[in-house]
């Protein structure tokens, strides 16, 4: 039987509460990311970093900060691209953690409907992080009665702005069946670690002990995508990080991310971001101005 499901990671609040809150501050190197899901809606800020975010079927990077919201059930894994990352704040909790028929009353309306967005992930930008940041951290330090009643303001606000995207705009669904996910772990693992180098079928295929055929089917099956085409994002995705993080040139950096053909590259980052590469560049430097 072939394991294809996300790995469902257990949450466990402190003794006494609902609301599991974390802080951290660590090297992200010491963490050992990995592709997973849970029942509970996972609040992220980060306001300094630098890294990855895969979430469902969205890949992209950040270099400054983050506030995402990901609902109940949607897989994710994070990697970073250096050792100290700034102040990270991880809220989870569970969609009915004040009870089944709470989220029913009028009043939580707008919250029962931002937890239905969040199942497609939400990341909210600069002005909602800036109005928000100093509140999400209180949470950590806030126990009881006083931490919910602070969520609960935090979520309200979050659910009546605008000021959020939604990162798999075409939603991403899986079928949730509690099990190992060793395969798929070590498939995006081996991605990460080499798709800046050509990854041939047969090479990947052998990671998971699978024939070409059957990797084919698994993959597709269970990502949505072909194999080609996360590898693609994963390259086009470094490219965003290099053109705004280098000086290097856009030649340089097509090949550098794994691409071995200029215009190959020119039309993918075009397909996967909307803009050539010199038009995001351009971009870039006028909004940093």
């Amino acid at each position: 039987m072939l394991l294809k499901k996300p790995t469902l990671k257990k949450v466990n609040p402190d003794f006494g509460n609902s609301i599991y809150v974390q802080k951290s501050t660590t090297e992200r190197s010491e963490l050992k990311p990995f592709w997973h899901f849970h029942p509970e809606i996972e609040l992220v800020f980060v306001d300094e970093g630098q890294g990855k975010r895969h979430i469902g079927n969205h890949m992209s990077y950040y270099n400054d900060s983050q506030l995402l919201l990901i609902g109940s059930m949607l897989p994710h894994i994070g990697y970073t691209d250096r050792p100290n990352h700034g102040s990270e704040l991880l809220v989870q909790f569970l969609p009915n953690f004040l009870g089944d028929s709470f989220l029913n009353v009028p009043e939580m309306e707008p919250i029962k409907h931002l937890f239905e967005r969040a199942k497609n992930g939400l990341l909210f930008k600069k002005k909602t992080q800036a109005q928000l940041g100093a509140k999400i951290h209180r949470l950590y330090t806030l126990k009881g009665f006083a931490r919910t009643l602070l969520l609960l303001e935090i979520l309200n606000e979050l659910a009546i702005t605008d000021d959020y995207e939604i990162l798999n705009a075409e939603s991403f669904t899986f079928e949730t069946e509690v099990q190992d996910n060793s395969k798929t772990e070590i498939i995006y693992k081996y991605i990460n670690q080499n798709f800046q180098n050509h990854i041939p079928l047969e090479e990947i295929a052998n990671q998971v002990s699978m024939t070409v055929p059957a990797f084919c089917r698994y993959f597709k099956k269970t990502s949505g995508k072909t194999f080609t085409k996360i590898v693609n994002e994963y390259r086009v995705v470094h490219a965003t990080k290099l053109l705004s993080e280098t000086q290097l040139s856009i030649t340089d950096i097509c090949f550098d991310c794994g691409f071995n053909n200029f215009s190959h590259f020119n039309k993918i980052f075009k397909e996967f971001t909307g803009k050539s590469a010199s038009k995001y560049r351009r971009e870039l430097k006028q909004i940093l101005q």
